[in-house]
């Protein structure tokens, strides 16, 4: 596959990663400069990598310039966790050090990691060092490398789901960036002898256009959403045991408005391959990324837009080569749904599971629900672990019949459980941070979502859809955090209080919805929704979901291909 001709100049991040000495820069400077709460730009650029961004309180933003003071500056910390899995005495650690050095809360992230908030430039460093400590790292969980690795995050429900996350994790070892910088700066430890330099096998010194994004899922759930990623492992089953995976190549949700070329997209199947080659397939896809993905413009940079501009036969032909074998024709497979089970399950081995709704994925403590707490003191009862799903929900599992009854008791108390009664349009929705930090965010996400949920649920209930599972995203911005082109029923921040409304996305993920209505204020949304959810109740086909009940009815049309999104 020839490189197509481009003279446009490298972008900025392009010559940061060039001239920082595989990801140092001047960050030990930087951490040390005592007169600003920031770092140097390039600084902020690479410390991405080292899985921190810099960001800062935007509702001070004026007050504070109004008396002359920078950016009241923080920083979020993500903990990488391949398949989303902690030990109790990890899920302590995190607690503490929310609270130590935190902002008291804790961000259950869409691709199953941790994620700290609110901590100060003096107490990054003791931050990750302390993570480390407790055997997780933070390491490629941001910057342009293949992120977290996503997998199931139930291994005990079956033999083959314990084998995918094996799979999950070889893989994300395997393509951890190689330099010691991480060692040097956050953990003081000179792992490269005088004379020798780093090296990156897989990536080069300037690593790969933009981020990278993985995810295995077992079918008939899809609960990873592996159609939203660079690179998916559908695991194909026979006879009880894992054969091997289809392999999807090019998904991703993040877009710009006013920017038609520019667009959310679905990965495509490109074949199927043995377990034994899984991890040597990965290397190769991200390899072709790494030299054929446009450099010039981030806007363009990920791997759907490469796949777009050379075609996708002649990016599977250049992977194929590079593999010196060719990927065998796909399996069949299905989907039933891209949610989790909520309640306690016994899985093969005995033990329980409890899956457990987090709205919004952010653990505390209120008054009315001591979510926080509850959870801390379940994992002083250490028995079983903590699994963090692509949901932003958490998984209590591998539990005794002991454990179980000491889970439950704790929860009882602290009004956890039982719950009040949650539509099935609240337990499947997401949301990303967005305001008050997140620099891109145009309106809220997260502290906003479960208020119109309020009002939205008030029309299902009246509907007599209160348990009718419904897809719902919303993001602050139109780069995709949450996943919102994949949802039934999807909110794209324009403005503070005003959103895009989406609809008709497919259940399973396997389908991207469309825009509906444009720039809508809270009585907009309600407005527009009402009438549709009223006509789904009482014209809908037997067991028919939302989404496509919107295609059948003609709201809006189905899109498949990502390059369609914006047609009307």
């Amino acid at each position: 596959m020839d490189k197509i001709n481009n003279t446009a100049p490298l972008s900025e991040v392009e010559a940061i990663k060039e001239k920082s000495n595989y990801l140092r820069g001047t960050i030990k400077e930087s951490l040390v400069d005592e007169l600003t709460g920031g770092l140097a730009t390039s600084d902020a650029t690479l410390i991405k990598f080292h899985g921190s961004y810099q960001q800062f309180d935007r509702e001070l933003e004026s007050e504070r310039k109004r008396q002359k003071l920078e950016q009241l500056f923080s920083f979020m910390i993500r903990v990488r966790l391949a398949g989303g899995i902690a030990t109790p005495q990890q899920w302590l650690a995190i607690d503490e050090l929310a609270d130590k050095y935190g902002n008291g809360t804790i961000k259950l992230t869409t691709r199953q990691a941790f994620q700290l908030h609110g901590i100060f430039k003096l107490n990054l460093k003791k931050t990750i060092r302390e993570i480390n400590d407790s055997l997780m790292d933070t390491i490629a969980a941001c910057g342009d490398v293949n992120r977290n690795v996503m997998c199931n995050p139930n291994p005990v429900q079956s033999a083959v789901h314990a084998e995918v996350y094996e799979t999950a994790k070889r893989i994300s070892k395997y393509l951890t960036p190689q330099t010691t910088a991480y060692h040097e700066i956050w953990l003081d430890k000179e792992l490269v002898a005088g004379g020798q330099k780093d090296e990156e096998p897989i990536y080069g010194k300037t690593y790969l256009p933009r981020k990278f994004k993985i995810a295995l899922v077992i079918p008939p759930n899809n609960d990873c959403d592996v159609f939203a990623n660079d690179l998916g492992f559908i695991a194909i089953v026979e006879n009880g045991k894992l054969a091997g995976y289809n392999v999807v190549i090019g998904g991703g949700m993040g877009m710009t408005f006013g920017n038609n070329n520019t667009y959310p997209r679905l990965a495509s199947v490109i074949g199927y391959c043995s377990k034994d080659r899984v991890v040597d397939l990965a290397e190769k896809i991200v390899m072709v990324q790494r030299d054929f993905g446009n450099r010039s413009d981030r806007k363009f940079s990920r791997f759907k837009y490469t796949i777009d501009l050379y075609g996708l036969d002649k990016v599977k032909q250049e992977i194929q080569s590079r593999l010196g074998y060719k990927l065998e024709e796909q399996k069949p497979f299905s989907f039933e749904s891209n949610g989790d089970e909520y309640g306690w399950k016994q899985g093969t081995d005995s033990r329980w599971s409890l899956a457990l709704f987090i709205e919004g994925g952010r653990v505390s403590d209120s008054n009315d629900i001591k979510l926080k707490s509850a959870l801390a003191q379940i994992a002083k009862i250490d028995d079983g672990d903590f699994r963090l799903t692509g949901n932003q929900n958490l998984i209590l599992a591998n539990v005794t019949e002991k454990g179980k009854k000491e889970i439950d008791k704790v929860l009882n108390e602290t009004n956890v459980l039982p719950n009040k009664k949650l539509t099935g349009l609240r337990l499947n929705s997401l949301a990303c941070v967005a305001l008050n930090t997140c620099s891109l965010a145009f309106a809220e996400g997260e502290r906003y979502l479960p208020k119109l949920i309020d009002k939205l649920d008030e029309i299902i209930i009246a509907n007599n859809l209160e348990k009718e599972p419904i897809v719902v995203r919303m993001t602050g911005c139109p780069n995709g955090c949450a996943r919102p082109y994949l949802g039934e029923i999807g909110f794209v921040g324009k403005s503070i209080g005003r959103y895009n409304l989406y609809l008709g996305a497919g259940f399973t993920g396997d389908r991207l919805n469309k825009l509906y209505r444009e720039n809508l204020d809270e009585k907009g949304i309600l407005d527009s929704l009402e009438p549709i959810i009223k006509d789904f109740a009482s014209t809908r086909n037997k067991k028919e979901r939302l989404g496509d009940f919107v295609v059948r009815k003609g709201y809006v049309n189905a899109t498949i291909e990502g390059k369609q999104f914006h047609d009307k």
